[in-house]
């Protein structure tokens, strides 16, 4: 049973759970994009013929779901078309969205989207990404969320080259009630994470989070600072980090995925972290991210609230994204 048809049967009448409202919800422009754009094709339908596909293909490159990805469902799509026949645009439609789908559950059979600990001692989370993607937000909801949970936190201000960013991380220590290991702009992001591991080791802390740089004189220097920042967690707690999570601005849709293809190649990244899935329709990206990139999505950012960043469900994700095209194959 591929993924389309496992929505189609757990969620398809069902009432919403409250985590299956914030996908919703957090979609909403998203989805609204994509029916838009799919209608608009098939309002102009009149024959499945190499101009009609040719359009599809280039509908699914402008609703940011990957230019790869765009291509492999054409073709596939070609194909079902043949064997199956379909003519009428509703079918054809309703066969655009089964592939769609079923190719995103695909490309992320084996993707794993949880969040790893550490068995014993402190677990390391290290946040990367270009500045204004949402860092430090994210630190500091994470920090929210664990805390609520029973867990000791400890927040590392490595950013110390950002105006404002080692203030900010501690606005979010007070908001959040947990401490910020910090020293003056400009010192050495290594020397403040070597800092937080020992207090962290010191004070049993369950989880510290590592805010970091997102800009420095180029890419090269940023990478060798991730690098050395990297070298130091591994010195002192040889199974950390348990976690680099990329973080990425969905509104930037295609640049989202060149940043997350740039900073894979220079840094071992686990997973991903998109932000601000709420204020966008470029939620596709999370299918080019998936069948380009191979990276898993791990937390997204749904909303303004604290309880808004969410633990990563590719299948609410998928129905979130899809809802009206998969409940009612007439739309």
């Amino acid at each position: 049973m591929g993924l389309f048809d496992r929505i189609k049967k757990a969620f398809t009448g069902e009432p919403e759970t409250p985590e299956t409202e914030k996908y919703d919800a957090g979609l909403e422009k998203s989805r609204t994009t994509f029916s838009e754009r799919l209608n608009a094709l098939f309002a102009n339908f009149r024959t499945v013929d190499e101009d009609f596909f040719d359009d599809l293909e280039e509908m699914l490159i402008e609703a940011d779901v990957g230019f790869q990805t765009a291509v492999d469902l054409t073709d596939s799509l070609r194909e079902e078309v043949k064997l199956k026949n379909v003519k009428k645009p509703q079918e054809v439609a309703q066969v655009t969205v089964q592939k769609l789908v079923d190719l995103y559950g695909e490309a992320g059979e084996h993707e794993d989207n949880t969040l790893h600990y550490a068995e014993e001692g402190p677990t390391v989370f290290l946040f990367v990404g270009v500045n204004g993607a949402g860092k430090t937000t994210t630190v500091g909801k994470l920090a929210h969320q664990l805390k609520d949970e029973g867990k000791s936190v400890l927040l590392a201000a490595c950013d110390t080259f950002r105006a404002g960013a080692i203030e900010q991380l501690q606005e979010w220590g007070r908001r959040d009630g947990v401490p910020v290991v910090a020293k003056e702009a400009g010192s050495d992001p290594a020397s403040v994470v070597f800092d937080a591991v020992k207090q962290a080791k010191a004070d049993n802390v369950d989880v510290l989070l590592v805010d970091t740089a997102g800009r420095l004189q180029n890419k090269v220097n940023l990478m060798k600072e991730l690098d050395k920042i990297k070298r130091v967690i591994v010195r002192e707690l040889p199974e950390a980090p348990q976690e680099v999570l990329l973080v990425l601005d969905a509104t930037t849709g295609q640049n989202a995925l060149s940043q997350a293809k740039q900073f894979n190649e220079t840094t071992d990244i686990s997973g991903i972290v998109l932000t601000k899935l709420d204020g966008t329709g470029k939620g596709g990206i999370v299918l080019a991210i998936r069948n380009e990139l191979h990276v898993p999505v791990k937390l997204a950012g749904l909303g303004e609230g604290m309880d808004d960043l969410q633990v990563f469900d590719p299948t609410k994700f998928a129905y979130g994204l899809f809802k009206g095209l998969i409940d009612d194959p007439e739309k």
